[in-house]
């Protein structure tokens, strides 16, 4: 266990719920490969999102196209780094 985390779950079965949480808190330093997927999904986030704000008019429903773009790319690295 790295230096500064606990298990405040007893060993009742929730051991697989306190892993899955600490992966999901913990710091996951990119690794090259990683590093490589991460700026081709930004890349390509990006492309989509001119692409959105040429074509799309200005209105709530740009706005949520373009968050939402950026929260799925939030979520694949996240993915990524928790994953591999």
């Amino acid at each position: 266990m790295k230096k500064g985390l606990t298990n405040p779950v007893p060993d009742n079965g929730m051991v697989d719920a306190y892993e899955a949480l600490k992966n999901r808190f913990t710091y996951h330093p990119p690794t090259n490969e990683q590093t490589g997927k991460y700026e081709e999904l930004r890349r390509n986030a990006f492309n989509l999102a001119i692409l959105i704000n040429a074509l799309v008019p200005e209105s709530r429903e740009k706005s949520l196209a373009i968050t939402n773009l950026e929260q799925s790319i939030f979520w694949a690295n996240a993915g990524i780094a928790r994953n591999q």
